[in-house]
């Protein structure tokens, strides 16, 4: 029984020497901590590396545009590494808009009037000290149309402006009837179906600057207004090019799914699932256009595609815009060549 005894206030003082030693060197100090720690990187860097981190799909429907995605658009077949510490598509969802900065841009206000007695809002980047395109009657012009309840002052649009600044892009943001401040004049608003405000829009902008080259951006809903827009007007529009970003394919089957209870009140987990569905996006009507291309990711968010480490900067979705409309601009005359 004393040995038994001894034996215990031995094991209980080395013990306490022990747990004393943990307190004072901490956690990340001892080698069991550190292992943990190192074997849970290691192991998270290689899920991450094999299954997060991917190359987007691109899809075209002819080789002439593949290639020169490829050539003058290399980041729609770059890898995509996703922010390690959210990657999954609604966190990066909800993220975005708290964390990416939002670059300074001095706009000019213009009001133009519509046929039936409303007012659109247009936000004009002039970019008068481009030195690249000085006269501003040749300044490449890109129209910017932004989400369903966006406007000039949203992040994405604030970074594509930036973006387009240091190309010596003149920028100009459709404000839809009703927001950025503006009165509402008539009952009518605005929907993505409905494309007489953006012809509108197009016609004005066009006909102030005939000689510039004419490209667009649409974003959410902006997107899907800009495409039907194009594909009510065909090749008779103004625009030498056009992007969308997180366009839904199916505005019936994201209506009906944000109607669940469970999607309104955390986020439309089931509308998400539906946009990533392989079944769901038109690959194959893609393929039969020679004028259309998809970049699809394996990950990202709704206008939330971040990267790096502390993604307050540029996202992918901002570095696939400057490219692209670069590409346009500088070797667009290639696709009519090919």
């Amino acid at each position: 029984m004393q040995r038994l005894a001894m034996d215990l206030r031995m094991l209980s003082r080395e013990l306490s020497l022990y747990l004393e030693h943990q307190i004072r060197v901490g956690f990340f100090g001892s080698g069991v901590g550190l292992s943990l720690i190192l074997g849970f990187s290691v192991a998270y860097a290689c899920y991450y590396l094999s299954s997060i981190a991917k190359k987007p799909q691109l899809v075209t429907g002819g080789e002439s545009f593949n290639r020169f995605l490829q050539n003058h658009c290399p980041v729609v077949t770059e890898t995509y590494y996703p922010t390690v510490w959210c990657w999954e598509s609604r966190g990066q969802t909800l993220l975005r808009p708290f964390i990416t900065s939002k670059p300074p841009v001095q706009y000019r206000n213009e009001l133009i009037k519509t046929a039936d007695g409303g007012q659109i809002s247009l936000d004009w980047f002039d970019n008068d000290n481009s030195v690249c395109y000085s006269d501003g009657s040749t300044r490449p012009t890109i129209l910017l149309l932004p989400g369903l309840t966006g406007t000039s002052k949203e992040s994405y649009i604030l970074h594509m402006i930036h973006l387009s600044e240091e190309l010596g892009y003149r920028c100009v943001v459709f404000n839809n009837r009703g927001v950025a401040g503006e009165n509402l004049l008539t009952p009518r608003t605005y929907c993505c179906a409905n494309t007489e405000d953006l012809e509108t829009v197009i016609h004005h902008v066009h006909s102030l600057y005939p000689s510039a080259p004419f490209l667009a951006a649409g974003v959410s809903m902006g997107g899907m207004l800009l495409l039907n827009y194009l594909g009510k007007i065909g090749p008779k529009t103004p625009l030498m090019a056009a992007a969308t970003f997180s366009v839904g394919w199916n505005t019936f089957a994201c209506s009906e799914s944000l109607e669940k209870p469970l999607n309104w009140l955390l986020f439309n987990y089931y509308l998400t699932t539906c946009l990533q569905s392989s079944v769901n996006i038109p690959i194959e009507t893609a393929k039969q256009n020679p004028n259309v291309a998809l970049v699809l990711t394996s990950y990202g968010g709704h206008i939330g595609f971040l990267e790096g480490i502390w993604p307050r900067q540029c996202t992918y979705m901002d570095r696939v815009f400057k490219q692209f409309v670069q590409a346009m601009v500088e070797h667009g005359d290639e696709l009519s060549n090919m």
